[in-house]
């Protein structure tokens, strides 16, 4: 089996995760000046509980943070996910971070 590989489909505004040929997971966005907003991530059948989804919010949270953006997490799984890495938790602005259930400092 091959590796899967992550990559940012900026026409269609989401990040997927490709695996032998195969869209297996998805994570769409909107981008706006100064932020991008995660608004549902999806992991097909089959390819659940593989840490597919996790390595491709990983890498679009890095991207996010590598440009700049403030993350706004609409979509619970990255909202969990960066609860979970505090590392991680800087991306999302202080005063709205109680909003989607992510510690403070």
């Amino acid at each position: 089996m091959a590796e899967p590989e992550v990559v940012d489909d900026k026409e269609q505004s989401r990040y997927e995760v490709h695996l032998d040929g195969e869209t297996v997971a998805i994570a769409d966005y909107v981008k706006q000046p100064g932020t991008v907003s995660f608004t549902h991530t999806e992991t097909l059948a089959g390819h659940k509980r593989r840490g597919l989804a996790g390595r491709m919010i990983d890498r679009a949270l890095r991207d996010a943070e590598a440009e700049g953006l403030a993350v706004i997490p609409f979509c619970s799984f990255v909202s969990d996910y960066i609860a979970g890495h505090e590392e991680l938790r800087d991306l999302v602005p202080e005063d709205r971070r109680a909003e989607f259930g992510i510690p403070g400092d």
